[in-house]
């Protein structure tokens, strides 16, 4: 009986982490769709509007939110589990009037604070509408949050995928259809509300179709009085702020550039660094796959007090990140002009020096990334906390002093730096924690790969032919590398021959390679 449950939980946990990748991904995709095409519509200016609305958008749905979506899954999956159904429902439904509370409030005070902002803060005026549409977005996207939360709870992760994918669709498209009907940028944040009010609605059917039965009627003696509903906030409160404290301070070592450049710089520097931001960005959909799965195998290793099996889930976390990633930089960095001028027109390629920049500061990050989730996983997770706080606060300050005497490139180098600074506070703190050393070795091998990599790149033509050819010439590069440096390890082999052996026809091809890496592999 015990081991038919515990297959049942493992499938479901997998099951669960699939979907969520895949929930990720249609985000990450989508976003980047939207930010390609309002680029290409609005040109440098007109992005730049949209850029310095964006953080403010991400702001006001954290505050909105309330962190509590987290909490609502925790709370809702723990009651359920102890067969305490009418209190899961509780807990939705407290969430839920908390959240909208909180929605329209922060929805009021964006509405009128934007002007404001527009002219006194920014000294820009046609940002004011921009942002006064952001107030549509908050009430929507708080109602979607909660009941995410309460879909995740309940392990119906595919309703989340479901949400996701409509709130893609109707943002992208109603989006380009305003855009192209002359509402400008703020035709942009209106395709967004529209997008969020989509996948509400998608998210309340879905909830009152097939999820009402898992949360029976309370009954009248167990219905919570005022007082006691006072109480679940604050139990929510407690777990959820934190939550918000850290997504603030992560969004700050992300935005508080464009924040900065927003008062000392013209609008169209902000539209080339915030079409540069997302495409330094994209490495990290690599390193927060292996920091989500890293999490929950450090904390089991720890809690068993299995020294040897936490090791080699800290270097290999660290070896794939950085194996993945670095390479990825590099490339992005020496050809930052003609992938901006590919996706974003050729009036964008003026932000490749931010590009270049700021992909090697993302660099930084991903390690930060996973070495957080190895620190939560082993019981510490307000550590993370407290160093992206310090990060955001020593990003405003670098970025107050580069900007007005570097530009975009100094707030990408500002950003940059801090991200290195928090690598190496949370390495440390990670390696008096556990005792357990990055693999230097390893990453040394990596990095001088990925340097012969670039040279055998960096004089092909800033074109959209040297780019492909660059597409071609590396990963074939920096492999070889790999191989003479013995780069490689005999598990990194193991690996690929189990996802060699299923790709069918390819397979036999793929085991001759593998046994040639396999012979330049290390211990």
């Amino acid at each position: 009986m015990s081991s038919s449950n515990g297959s049942s939980a493992s499938s479901k946990l997998v099951k669960g982490s699939f979907l969520i990748i895949i929930s990720n991904l249609i985000f990450r995709f989508g976003g980047y769709i939207y930010r390609m095409l309002m680029g290409q519509l609005l040109g440098p200016q007109g992005y730049g509007l949209l850029g310095l609305t964006l953080p403010f958008q991400g702001i006001f749905q954290i505050l909105s939110a309330g962190g509590l979506p987290p909490a609502i899954a925790k709370y809702v999956a723990e009651h359920k589990a102890l067969g305490e159904d009418q209190m899961a429902r509780q807990v939705v439904f407290t969430s839920l009037k908390l959240m909208i509370f909180l929605g329209i409030f922060f929805s009021i005070v964006m509405f009128f604070s934007a002007p404001w902002l527009a002219n006194e803060v920014f000294g820009k005026p046609l940002v004011a509408y921009p942002l006064q549409a952001v107030a549509l977005i908050t009430p929507f996207s708080v109602i979607v949050g909660a009941f995410r939360g309460a879909f995740q709870g309940l392990y119906k992760m595919e309703y989340i995928v479901a949400t996701r994918a409509v709130e893609q669709v109707f943002m992208i498209t109603f989006a380009v259809v305003l855009v192209m009907a002359g509402f400008y940028a703020a035709g942009a944040v209106l395709g967004t509300a529209i997008g969020f009010a989509a996948s509400a609605l998608s998210a309340y059917i879905i909830f009152k179709k097939y999820l009402w039965k898992y949360l029976p009627e309370i009954d009248p003696e167990h219905r919570f009085s005022f007082r006691q509903e006072l109480g679940l906030i604050k139990i929510l409160l407690s777990f959820s702020i934190p939550v918000i404290i850290t997504a603030l301070s992560e969004m700050a070592i992300y935005d508080i550039g464009i924040f900065v450049m927003g008062v000392y710089m013209a609008l169209q520097d902000i539209g080339y660094y915030t079409a540069a931001d997302p495409l330094a960005r994209l490495p990290l959909v690599i390193s927060l796959s292996v920091a989500t799965a890293v999490l929950p195998a450090a904390s089991e290793a720890f809690a068993l007090k299995d020294r040897e099996l936490l090791t080699t889930y800290m270097v290999q976390s660290y070896r794939m990140v950085i194996l993945l990633v670095l390479p990825m930089c590099v490339g992005i960095a020496l050809f930052s002009q003609p992938i901006l001028g590919q996706l974003f027109g050729s009036e964008f390629t003026a932000g490749s020096g931010a590009l270049s920049i700021l992909v090697i500061g993302m660099t930084f990050y991903t390690l930060f990334m996973v070495a957080s989730s190895i620190v939560q996983g082993i019981g510490y997770p307000r550590h993370p906390m407290y160093i992206l706080i310090a990060g955001a606060g020593l990003n405003l300050a670098l970025n107050l002093a580069l900007v007005p005497v570097y530009g975009i490139e100094g707030a990408a180098l500002a950003t940059t730096i801090a991200a290195f600074i928090i690598m190496l506070a949370i390495l440390f703190q990670t390696y008096k924690i556990t005792k357990i050393n990055p693999p230097f070795r390893a990453f040394g091998k990596i990095i001088g790969a990925s340097l012969v990599m670039g040279a055998a790149i960096f004089f092909l033509p800033q074109t959209l032919l040297g780019l492909l050819l660059a597409v071609i010439i590396a990963p074939v590069v920096y492999i070889l590398s790999l191989l003479l440096l013995r780069g490689f390890e005999k598990r990194d082999v193991r690996l690929l021959r189990k996802v060699a052996r299923k790709t069918g026809p390819l397979s036999g091809f793929l085991e001759r390679i593998m046994q040639v890496i396999d012979r330049f592999a290390s211990e």
